[in-house]
């Protein structure tokens, strides 16, 4: 029997715990499914499986084969899908979740010329400052910004995004600018509640986020965008990254405020899709369009 089919049947019932559910994904009927198993233990010499009434379980030699099945298997729809990428196009509905400021700023702008490029592509945006789950939400692409946190997930560089302290004319009038980082525990700081690097009671700042300032603040909150807003009307100061504040820095509604310690380097701007070996052609194309478009105009 085809050793290939059969190594396909096993990945399947090992998955389903089913022979009879393998058959169902594969098209085959039971018997088949049956046949293909029994082949690969007769030719191996092992059981695979331990069978019972209700549902199958894997071997020691089972479990061991299973390894190598995923991978030969991998590697096989790998070269027939590296084959056939010149003739894949680009369709479906591409679902892509990304930071609600970044997004709105310098993600839905780009959008027009993307459709325009590859019209049997259909985009869902999902603009949230939260970070989702892309496999367990069924997201085929994220856009993340700072650090990246150890996951299977594929990551791709877009860029690069700073941090700055910044606040209002108004505000350094009325309350004096501050030059050490120090000196941010007696004023008003505006904090955002999604980060690591900033809370309500202190903000990160040095390169690698060495140096703890407490802070306080009479308003935070989980959107940068609304902390832009407060700080340009001379509430307070704010650490943000670049791409929020410098709209406000170039009218001059913000000044970035010159301390004696840099702001915490931020990472950068990434693009993150579930771990396939070779992603479906609207990623690829969607990923390709947004280098292009960064590097042509960093955010």
């Amino acid at each position: 029997m085809d050793r290939v089919t059969s190594m396909r049947v096993f990945t399947r019932s090992a998955s389903a715990g089913s022979l009879s559910a393998a058959a169902r994904q594969l098209g085959m009927s039971p018997a088949m499914a049956t046949k293909h198993v029994n082949a690969l233990e007769a030719r191996l010499g092992v059981k695979l499986f331990r069978r019972s009434t209700r549902r199958l379980s894997l071997t020691e030699a089972g479990s061991n084969y299973l390894e190598a099945c995923l991978r030969i298997l991998a590697d096989i729809d790998e070269a027939e899908a590296a084959a056939a990428s010149q003739r894949v196009k680009a369709t479906g509905l591409l679902r892509m979740n990304v930071p609600l400021s970044f997004g709105s700023r310098y993600i839905a702008p780009l959008m027009p010329e993307f459709s325009r490029r590859h019209p049997a592509v259909r985009t869902e945006l999902g603009l949230s400052d939260v970070q989702v789950d892309l496999i367990a939400s069924n997201w085929d692409l994220a856009i993340r910004i700072g650090h990246l946190e150890d996951s299977p997930l594929q990551a791709r560089r877009l860029g690069d995004c700073k941090m700055q302290v910044c606040a209002s004319p108004q505000y350094l009038m009325e309350r004096g600018e501050p030059r050490r980082i120090t000196e941010l525990s007696h004023h008003n700081c505006l904090s955002y509640t999604l980060s690591s690097m900033q809370s309500g009671r202190a903000w990160l700042l040095g390169r690698d986020g060495e140096h703890a300032v407490e802070v306080s603040g009479n308003l935070i909150a989980n959107n940068g965008d609304a902390l832009l807003a407060a700080a340009v009307k001379g509430q307070g100061i704010i650490y943000q990254p670049h791409f929020i504040v410098s709209g406000a820095l170039e009218r001059g509604e913000l000044v970035e405020l010159k301390l004696d310690r840099p702001a915490m380097e931020l990472g950068g701007i990434y693009a993150l899709y579930p771990p396939d070996r070779r992603p479906p052609a609207k990623v690829r194309v969607m990923i390709d369009y947004l280098v292009e478009a960064f590097s042509a105009s960093p955010p």
